[in-house]
């Protein structure tokens, strides 16, 4: 155990990230200092606020520097440890990284149990996508009974969430997602109650068959014509929760065309309509409710996921690419080493 295989950010892109800007090299396994964890990545997360973080601009949390292995939460297992908190044997939730071998500050991380759960979700399901879904529904979208909500991205791990908690509060749900397998599975795994296709060519007058009373809630997690198209169906003190803009996170210059600003700041002032952005760290309050409630959930059967995993740190980029380009299929992780629970 001396070579730590790690994907380190060498220049920052412009437009898709390649393999020129996210480099993979052998570094070495680091050492343990007191108090600190090594820890052995098993799955590492892979998620589109990643993009954000390969940028200069300034965002809501800084910028990975050029050099620097790329940021990323991990699920894995303490090799070491030189703290009181932790032992050899661990599963933990770290941030450890684009890395085979991190260590790790006992206060960044998280003990997992396997009997209560696979250790993978604590990336998923019930870790930052699921919180994401939870708070950023039920704090800015509010869905009240028999309203109609939309979510984009919804074969994604967000929107995967967000459907399923707004059908238990007795919403009807129309997803949007990119493929006819993705419709297929949200509406038959996830109980959404229509799912429609953004790339057909009638996209548009599905949407508007999908949602006939209107949208009440529309969970925005990609921009583009997905977002354009919600717009047009949006009633009255609508709520627009703004998790995500992917649609656009590799645009290289300003969009073409007319100013439609000014129309589309009309249509939320005559609508009187609520849109925020959000981060879902801005409520760590909510963590105990969101725990409780969608364990829950998925222990009843009320709450279902899908893991989109693929094997090895050396396809990082490409899977990372292909989550821009919408290709997963649910919650995306590398395995990056064998996961001892699953034997």
């Amino acid at each position: 155990m001396t070579v730590n295989r790690q994907i380190i950010l060498a220049k920052r892109p412009v437009g898709m990230p390649d393999d020129s800007n996210l480099k993979l090299q052998d570094g070495t396994v680091p050492e343990v200092g007191e108090g600190q964890v090594l820890v052995r990545t098993i799955y590492l997360s892979l998620d589109p606020y990643m993009r954000g973080r390969m940028s200069a601009a300034k965002s809501y949390s800084a910028s990975v520097e050029e050099g620097a292995v790329m940021e990323g939460a991990t699920v894995g297992q303490v090799v070491e440890s030189r703290s009181g908190d932790f032992k050899q044997g661990d599963y933990v939730l770290c941030p450890g990284g684009w890395q085979e071998y991190s260590v790790n500050n006992p206060k960044m991380m998280r003990k997992l149990d396997p009997a209560q759960a696979p250790i993978s979700t604590a990336v998923g399901v019930l870790g930052m996508p699921g919180f994401t879904a939870y708070v950023g529904l039920d704090e800015i979208g509010k869905p009240q009974k028999g309203e109609t909500v939309v979510v984009s991205a919804a074969a994604g791990a967000v929107g995967q969430v967000v459907g399923q908690i707004a059908k238990i509060q007795g919403c009807r749900v129309v997803g949007v997602a990119g493929a006819e397998d993705k419709c297929k599975h949200v509406v038959e795994a996830y109980g959404f109650d229509a799912c429609v296709n953004y790339k057909d060519a009638d996209f548009r007058d599905q949407l508007k068959q999908a949602c006939p009373n209107g949208i009440d809630v529309y969970f925005e997690n990609v921009g583009g014509e997905t977002f354009d198209a919600v717009m047009e169906l949006v009633n009255d003190f609508a709520r627009i929760p703004v998790c995500g803009r992917i649609a656009h996170y590799n645009d290289t210059e300003q969009p073409q065309g007319p100013d439609r600003l000014p129309g589309f700041m009309g249509k939320v002032l005559v609508k009187r309509l609520l849109l925020k952005g959000f981060i879902q760290f801005d409520y760590a309050h909510r963590g105990p409710d969101f725990q409780r409630d969608m364990g829950a959930w998925i222990r009843d059967g009320k709450v279902k996921y899908q893991e989109d995993l693929v094997d090895g740190l050396e396809n990082a980029v490409s899977a990372f690419q292909g989550l821009l380009q919408g290709k997963n299929r649910g919650k995306l992780l590398i395995r990056v080493s064998d996961d001892p629970t699953l034997k």
